[in-house]
C-alpha cells in the first residue's frame, strides 16, 4: 500500500507519548510522575485541563495506587493507560501481576532508567529487567518515532481479544524520552480507526451479568490459571506481528518482533535493544563499508520472547555479542544473554555467544566502544571459546 504523507514536528520522547495518549483519548489515565518520564504525564494533564481529551485523569499519591486505580478502571471496563520509570515501576510490582493475571488490557509507557541503589535518574533496563516475569508484553523503543508508533500498536495488541494482556512500551530514559526528533504525526481520524472502538469482554459494572475477578484460587486451581495466563502471552506473538503489519499498510513504517540489519550474510552480529541500536547500525554501515561481514540483530519484542525468530537469525553467524542495559548481580551475564544462549543451546548449529554488559546509570555507549566489540568477536571467533561476562567502558 502507498505510503500516506503526515505532517512532521521537532517533539521530545517524551511529548511524544503524551501526544499520543491524547489521539487514544484513553477513559481513565491514572498516574505518579517519576523522572524521567514525568512530562508524559505532565503534558498529558494539560490536555486533560484544556479540554482536549474526554479522560478522567486520576493523580494519586505514589506507584502503587497509580496501577492500583488503573486495574480498577480496566476491570470496570474503561480503556486505560500509565506512565512511569524506574523505582516508580519497582513500586507497582505487586499490582503488575494482578494487571496482567486478571487479564486487563492497560496500556504503561516506561522511561527505562537505573534502579537505586545509589540514586540515579538516568537510563538503563534495570526497572523493564525487573518487570519480565509480571506476566506484561513489553516492547522496546529505540528512537521517538517508535515510541508513538509502538503506543497504537500496544493499544490493539493489549485489547486484541485473542490476547487481553497489558503492556508495557519501553524507551531509554533522557536518552530517548528528553531527545528531540523528528516525527511523523498521524492524523486523529486515522488513530481512532487504527485502534478502534474498546469493547471490553467483560467489566465489574455490567450488573445483568455479574461476575468475580481476582478471586480465591488455591492447589486445586491456581496452576490452570497460570498456565492459561502463559498460553496467552505465548499466543500474543503472531497478533503482535499482524497490527505491526497493518500498521505498516497504514504509515510506511512496518514493524516485527525483531529488526535485523545486514544480518542474513553476517559472520558477526551484535545483539541489543533500544537507542543503542542506532549507534550500532552506524557501525555497521562503516564496517561494512570495508568489506566486514558483521551486522546487527534488534530485538524489539523481550515479553513474548520471540526466539525461533532469534534463532533463524543468529544461528549460522559465527560469534555473537549480547548486550545487556542491565545486569544481574552474581550471575554470569545479564537477562537478554540468558535467554538466547538457554534457547539455542539445543541447536545441532549455533554460534558462540559472548556477554557484555554496558551503559548502566546513563553511561555513554559510543560508536568507538561497539568498533571494540566487534574487533572482539573476531578475537573469540580465533580463541574458539567466549571470554566470560565482559562489562564496556567501566572503570575497574
Amino acid at each position: 500500500m502507498m505510503k500516506t504523507t503526515f505532517k512532521k514536528i521537532a517533539i521530545e520522547g517524551n511529548e511524544a507519548a503524551a501526544l499520543a495518549f491524547k489521539q487514544v483519548n484513553p477513559d481513565v489515565v491514572a498516574a505518579y510522575p517519576i523522572t524521567p518520564s514525568t512530562e508524559v504525564v505532565q503534558k498529558f494533564s494539560e490536555y486533560v485541563a484544556n479540554g482536549e481529551v474526554d479522560t478522567e485523569f486520576v493523580p494519586v499519591e505514589s506507584e502503587h495506587s497509580a496501577m492500583s486505580a488503573c486495574i480498577g478502571a480496566s476491570a470496570s471496563g474503561a480503556r486505560v493507560m500509565t506512565s512511569t520509570a524506574a523505582q516508580g515501576l519497582a513500586l507497582m510490582w505487586e499490582m503488575l501481576y494482578i494487571a496482567s493475571s486478571m487479564r486487563l488490557p492497560i496500556v504503561m509507557t516506561v522511561a527505562n532508567r537505573a534502579l537505586s541503589a545509589p540514586i540515579n535518574i538516568h537510563g538503563d533496563h534495570s526497572d523493564a529487567m525487573g518487570a519480565r516475569d509480571s506476566g506484561w508484553i513489553q516492547i522496546f523503543s529505540e528512537n521517538v518515532q517508535e515510541i508513538y508508533d509502538n503506543i497504537f500498536q500496544a493499544v490493539r495488541i493489549a485489547e486484541d481479544p485473542q490476547v487481553r494482556l497489558p503492556v508495557m512500551v519501553n524507551f531509554d530514559g533522557f536518552i530517548t524520552s528528553h531527545s528531540e526528533e523528528m516525527l511523523e504525526v498521524l492524523d486523529d481520524e486515522l488513530v481512532r480507526k487504527f485502534i478502534g472502538e474498546y469493547k471490553p469482554k467483560y467489566s465489574l459494572l455490567d450488573v445483568d451479568h455479574p461476575f468475580t475477578m481476582g478471586p480465591l484460587a488455591l492447589f486445586d486451581s491456581y496452576f490452570e490459571f497460570k498456565v492459561a495466563q502463559a498460553y496467552a502471552i505465548e499466543n500474543s506473538l503472531p497478533v503482535i506481528k499482524k497490527v505491526g503489519r497493518e500498521f505498516g499498510d497504514l504509515t510506511g513504517r512496518y514493524y516485527d518482533v525483531i529488526e535485523k540489519y545486514h544480518a542474513d550474510d553476517a559472520e558477526y552480529i551484535i545483539v541489543a535493544m533500544s537507542s543503542t541500536c542506532g549507534t550500532i547500525r552506524e557501525v555497521v554501515d562503516e564496517l561494512r563499508g570495508k568489506g566486514e561481514k558483521v551486522g546487527l540483530l534488534k530485538i524489539r519484542v523481550f515479553r513474548p520472547f520471540p526466539l525461533e525468530e532469534i534463532s533463524n537469525v543468529l544461528k549460522n553467524a559465527k560469534v555473537v555479542g549480547i548486550m545487556d542495559r542491565s545486569m544481574i548481580p552474581g550471575s554470569f551475564a545479564g537477562p537478554l544473554y540468558h535467554e538466547i544462549v538457554s534457547g539455542m543451546y539445543h541447536l545441532d548449529k549455533r554460534p558462540i555467544f559472548q556477554s557484555y554488559v554496558y551503559g548502566l546509570g546513563g553511561r555513554d555507549i559510543t560508536t568507538e566502544h561497539i568498533k571494540k566489540v566487534f574487533e572482539e568477536l573476531k578475537e573469540i571467533e580465533k580463541l574458539g571459546k567466549p571470554k566470560g561476562l565482559t562489562y564496556i567502558g567501566v572503570r575497574e
